[in-house]
């Protein structure tokens, strides 16, 4: 059995200069499970062995994707169904169980690993237990790089744990770009918010008010707003604010402009504000980024 069905399924020794690279991986591995085989098969190690009824709670992160088939992911909030394209991630300590439906199967990649670059994502809510079911997609690009760190993980060649890591960090990219953005499959409101950031490059001094733009766009302006911060991570006036800071930049850098007509040129409160403002931002005065910028020294 078990030849065939592990041929594909790699648990990892780890040394300490592996755990130093920030990432370690501990398992890697594909199985597919037919209708009505017996889930999960015996041969995993014990540590990652269990019973679906009652689940298990891991040291350690996995992703596991699923490409074919359909099943159930169990957490304390629930149960979520899983079919082609689901990906989890299970984090350490936290209680979980899955299983493919007995009368379909399924087909499964994973990636065990843990370190204090995984650590850094979830502490910073790049990614949270309590979203554990991502719905990303079938991606062959993602198959790829499960397929090449198994055969990475089977070769064990010197250097093997840090490549392994690189694609593991790959998968965790590609899986959050992929969130994000089937968010927005809707290309009618993708086009209205790269409008509106269109319209806001074009007048950086603010010289269009914000609801006008959710006007335009035929949208509620909290609805814009909402929106909005979803799409690009910022707010629209954060993201405002940001344009005139780099025309800002821009204006002292290539004008004899002075600093006080740069802030009215763009709208500032005040040039006490925009001093204030661009300090914070650059950790320069306008006057001093001017002379940096023009190679001479700002003492």
């Amino acid at each position: 059995m078990t030849e065939g069905m592990f041929s594909n399924v790699k648990y990892l020794s780890i040394n300490k200069k592996d755990e130093d690279w920030g990432l370690t991986v501990t398992t890697a591995g594909f199985q597919s499970i037919g209708p009505h085989a017996a889930y999960p098969p015996v041969g995993h190690p014990s540590r990652y062995w269990f019973q679906p009824a009652t689940g298990r709670v891991l040291p350690e992160y996995q992703i596991i994707y699923v490409t074919a088939g359909e099943g159930v992911f169990q957490h304390r909030a629930g149960k979520t169904p899983l079919g082609p394209g689901s990906l989890l991630l299970v984090f350490p300590g936290v209680w979980h169980s899955y299983s493919p439906r007995p009368d379909i199967g399924w087909d499964t990649y994973w990636i065990g690993f843990y370190g204090a670059f995984p650590d850094h994502l979830a502490t910073k809510l790049f990614f949270t237990p309590g979203q554990p079911v991502l719905d990303i997609g079938l991606s062959a690009e993602l198959v790829t790089l499960f397929t090449t760190a198994i055969e990475l993980a089977k070769q064990q060649k010197t250097g093997y744990q840090q490549a392994l890591s690189g694609m593991t960090m790959h998968v965790l990219g590609m899986a959050y770009y992929m969130m994000k953005n089937a968010l927005f499959d809707d290309k009618e409101i993708t086009s209205k918010i790269e409008k509106a950031c269109m319209i806001m490059r074009d007048h950086p001094g603010g010289e269009v008010c914000l609801q006008d733009i959710a006007v335009s766009l035929n949208m509620s302006y909290s609805w814009f707003r909402k929106t909005f911060r979803r799409y690009t991570g910022l707010s629209p006036a954060q993201y405002q604010l940001q344009i005139k800071l780099q025309k800002a930049k821009a204006l002292l850098v290539s004008s004899s402009r002075s600093v006080k007509e740069i802030a009215y040129l763009l709208d500032f409160e005040s040039p006490n504000y925009f001093a204030s403002f661009f300090k914070e931002k650059t950790g320069l005065s306008p006057l001093a980024f001017r002379k940096t910028s023009h190679g001479k020294p700002s003492g």
